[in-house]
């Protein structure tokens, strides 16, 4: 067992496990294994992190850095605590440097112990103080909205091409002439989307071009559907994905440089390079608005202004202003979800068989062979 989880007679709680250490959560995450306790540096932990740490069933979470800054409304503590994960806040620099991975700590209350000695003491956070704090920030972020605008205005000023211009794509194998594209980022609540469409039998029967942005590979994998293309930088998707069938492209800076392409170059697959602004969740929906695509549906994606801010990213006017040229082909899953739904009620079901049982019979009692068959039937029972 690597957790030991014990209360002292003061009434303190401790919880003794094996940690797991990096600055980026997101590259963390695969590595973390049931019962252990993540070490990050990440300020105001957005949510989609959170729920990835949930998944991987830590026991325990310290942070470098404070979850939840008050600078606009991160929900990633807010999900940590709500699914009984304690988070220790704001352990500092010093203490994240010191502890190493395979480290094996104890965390009793606020307090960090390494071999019996205290390494730092951090900040408890409590559910009821987070929800404040959420509240507070939540009227925060209309300053945020101010710098979010002429940061997006500023961005359209320098980089116009974002929107005036055309990617230069190598060749491609995939034709999305007139076809439905799912682009797949694994970002807030993409399971449940990815699910919703599986069983509303969107996926079945329009057989979309699936198309994932970087882990968004891994989520369509997940749910047993195969990617068509995969776009990033390639830091955060399996070697299964790599190796599914699908094509490659990595996302360059404008100026060439790919730093996806080292790690494909290293496993000997083959890719293709697009150059271009924004994030790579930007480049799979140009590519497929570009080539022609008759619908974009987006799983994961920001859908709100809250959404954008929670991932916290000075860069998103680019997506902001993709959406905008995109907006013309643009639905949400969400939306398609609810809209598109196949199933029939089992109410309606049992309707139409009493409905063909009905029928028959009448069919039976109207035609003559039948009729006397059933006379003939009488007589030989002596009725």
């Amino acid at each position: 067992m690597r957790l030991r989880r014990r209360e002292s007679a003061d009434g303190s709680e401790t919880v003794r496990a094996k940690v797991r250490v990096d600055r980026r959560t997101k590259n963390l995450i695969p590595r973390l294994q049931r019962g252990e306790i993540a070490v990050i540096h990440h300020e105001d932990l957005d949510r989609v992190a959170a729920e990835g740490l949930v998944a991987a069933r830590v026991v325990a979470v310290l942070n470098a850095s404070r979850s939840l800054s008050g600078k606009y409304p991160a929900q990633g503590a807010l999900t940590l605590l709500k699914s009984g994960i304690p988070v220790i806040d704001d352990i500092g620099a010093s203490a994240f440097n010191r502890i190493r991975e395979g480290d094996t700590v104890s965390v009793v209350n606020n307090r960090i112990l390494l071999d019996g000695q205290s390494v730092c003491t951090g900040n408890l956070l409590k559910l009821e103080e987070v929800e404040e704090k959420l509240e507070s920030a939540r009227e925060a972020i209309r300053g945020q909205l101010g710098d979010f605008a002429a940061n997006t205005l500023h961005y359209l000023a320098n980089e116009p091409e974002l929107v005036t211009d055309d990617l230069e794509l190598p060749d491609m194998s995939l034709d999305l002439t007139q076809r439905q594209v799912l682009v797949v980022i694994r970002g807030i609540d993409y399971r449940e989307d990815l699910s919703t469409l599986k069983r509303s039998g969107y996926v079945s029967e329009m057989r979309p071009v699936l198309i994932g942005v970087d882990g968004g590979a891994d989520a369509l994998l997940e749910v047993g559907l195969t990617p068509d293309l995969i776009v990033g930088d390639f830091d955060s998707v399996s070697r299964d994905a790599l190796t599914s069938g699908a094509q490659l492209l990595v996302h360059a800076y404008p100026g060439g440089e790919a730093p996806g392409s080292t790690r494909l170059d290293r496993l000997g697959v083959d890719y293709g390079v697009v150059e271009g602004l924004g994030t790579s969740e930007d480049i799979a929906m140009r590519i497929a608005f570009e080539k022609r695509a008759e619908l974009i549906v987006l799983v994961g994606s920001h859908t709100s202004m809250a959404d954008f801010f929670d991932k916290g990213r000075r860069g998103m006017a680019s997506t902001f202003l993709t959406r905008m040229k995109v907006s013309s082909i643009l639905v949400d899953a969400k939306g398609v979800g609810r809209l598109y739904r196949t199933q029939v009620r089992k109410r309606d079901l049992g309707l139409l068989i009493l409905s063909a049982i009905f029928t028959l019979v009448v069919i039976a009692v109207v035609t003559e062979p039948v009729r006397l068959l059933l006379r003939t039937l009488w007589l030989n029972l002596g009725m």
